[in-house]
């Protein structure tokens, strides 16, 4: 009963609109005042405090910053030009264009809600110009951008590392062929669109043009180098590699391009710190939250349950993408994580299933839930950076959370796609 009443606070405080570190913080305490009374205040404290002291998460104030710096001077813009300048004939042209675009701005930022301001600013009056429909413009725009939090650095798959402990560079690995996978799935889709919109593809550039576009955006390109190349080289981690990308990107948008003053920095700077808190106040609390789902043995619970009724993998795996898809309607991808995946992982290896897969289906419905209404963040992104009504972005959306759906059942079902990369390159 008591149990039922902490649950039905916090589904209260969330359907009220409270902060998330309230939706979460605020039950957990109550569960430790109604369970374990005896548990020292310094004890809750230790745990949310030591749930962050982990040097992995070193990476994802880097990265942030990294993405605020490329997002507003010239590196993503010229990452854009040579996708254009490669796929902009093609049919489908400038939908292409996005496609890759997010796939790039993604390899280099690792955040969704960037890569949407980002791309939304550069490409959606390009898209309106090629003859894409409005409300297939700002669908593509917003679900291209979960590419960004599949393909490498991708911070939700950091922050699912943390939780569980598994390694990082294999979960970059796999998110690298899931992301592809995904825009893939993207490009058939605005190929067949663009057959049905009769929409005009862009002129064929020479390939000396098209070189040419590759050598101007020589520096934009050295960044994904640097990233992906020393990541998987093992000469850097992948914390290492977000802080050499902060200072890759400040030198090259202050020196080079001359994007960027000091000014301009140091909003920059500022923005990056508040975004950071946000996500590390919501990870301390999450650090609290896991505690308790392992005092109560939440997961031996659920696998006995599973057990008694009969269930097996396949019912497992529906049961969590079912799961992950309605809560990532309603709160955040970190609190979706934070909520759900201490439970849950510890039956998903009672079952046999790689830990890297089961980040990729975790990871997958995390961004999938980006895009869904009600409450899908970059719908609102989306809104706000191009001025645009929530409901006619909603509309677009549509058609890509059913490509999504497939591709999650093909990603769920057939865990060599997840595995392949980690596997070639780890062994």
């Amino acid at each position: 009963m008591i149990l039922a009443l902490i649950i039905l606070l916090a589904i209260v405080l969330l359907a009220a609109g409270f902060e998330m570190l309230l939706v979460l913080g605020l039950p957990a305490l109550a569960y430790k005042e109604a369970f374990y009374p005896r548990l020292p205040d310094a004890a809750v404290v230790q745990k949310i405090v030591g749930g962050i002291d982990h040097s992995t998460l070193l990476a994802i104030p880097f990265f942030i910053f990294a993405a605020n710096l490329m997002g507003s001077g010239q590196i993503a813009r010229q990452l854009i030009g040579v996708v254009k300048a490669l796929v902009g004939h093609t049919r489908g042209g400038m939908g292409h264009v996005v496609v890759g675009g997010s796939m790039a701005f993604g390899a280099v930022s690792g955040s969704a809600p960037a890569t949407v301001a980002a791309m939304g600013r550069m490409v959606y009056p390009e898209l309106r110009k090629a003859g894409y429909s409005d409300k297939f413009s700002l669908g593509l725009l917003v679900s291209s951008a979960e590419t960004a939090l599949l393909i490498p650095p991708s911070i939700t798959l950091i922050v699912y590392g943390w939780i569980t402990g598994t390694s990082i560079s294999k979960l970059f690995a796999g998110g690298l062929a899931v992301g592809l996978v995904l825009g893939l799935a993207f490009a058939i889709y605005v190929r067949l669109q663009a057959g049905r919109d009769g929409v005009t593809p862009g002129p064929r550039l020479p390939w000396a043009a098209r070189f040419s576009a590759i050598w101007e955006a020589k520096w934009a390109l050295g960044m994904p180098v640097i990233i992906l190349g020393g990541i998987y080289s093992g000469i850097i981690t992948p914390t290492e590699a977000a802080a050499v990308s902060v200072l890759y990107a400040i030198l090259v948008e202050m020196f080079v391009f001359r994007a960027l003053d000091f000014k301009g920095l140091a909003k920059i700077t500022e923005d990056s710190a508040i975004n950071t808190s946000i996500i590390f106040v919501l990870l301390a609390m999450g650090g609290l939250i896991s505690f308790f789902v392992t005092l109560a043995q939440v997961p031996n619970e659920i696998i006995g349950f599973l057990d008694a009724s009969g269930a097996g993998k396949i019912t497992f795996l529906i049961v969590v993408n079912v799961l992950f898809f309605i809560a990532g309607m309603f709160i955040d991808p970190n609190s979706t994580l934070l909520v759900l995946v201490p439970p849950l992982y510890p039956v998903a290896l009672s079952f046999g299933i790689d830990p890297v897969h089961f980040g990729m289906l975790v990871t997958l419905n995390v961004s999938l839930g980006m895009i869904t209404p009600p409450f899908g963040l970059d719908i609102f992104v989306a809104s706000s950076t191009l001025n645009k009504p929530v409901a006619d972005i909603i509309r677009g959306v549509w058609p890509f959370v059913l490509v999504n759906l497939i591709v999650l059942l093909l990603i769920t079902y057939v865990p060599q796609i997840s595995l392949f990369i980690p596997k070639l390159i780890y062994g």
